[in-house]
């Protein structure tokens, strides 16, 4: 009987260490999930900005490209009027030879 009561306190001991160990692992176990989760997130929001810098860069060669081209019409513009201008003073050239 005088055994008894030590390994009854001892049974208890190694319980309460076991309950205190579950504990610590359950602990473990939800900051690794909220790891994950946070992990994930991030993830997805990179993907996200990703995609809208592409995006954005698409927006950006459009708006160069358009600029071009109207700076191209422009300067094809600009060469006929001054085409059309030396045609004119020929022929007032002309018409005032005769």
């Amino acid at each position: 009987m005088k055994y008894l009561i030590p390994v009854v306190l001892a049974a208890f001991v190694l319980v309460g260490c076991d309950k205190q160990k579950a504990a610590i692992d359950d602990n473990k176990d939800a900051t690794k999930t909220a790891i994950d989760s946070q992990k994930t997130a991030v993830d997805a929001a990179a993907k996200n900005d990703t995609k809208q810098a592409d995006a954005d860069a698409a927006i950006e060669k459009a708006k160069i490209e358009a600029d071009k081209v109207k700076a191209q019409a422009q300067l094809d513009a600009d060469k006929k009027k001054a085409d059309a201008q030396a045609a004119l003073e020929k022929a007032k050239v002309d018409a005032e030879k005769k």
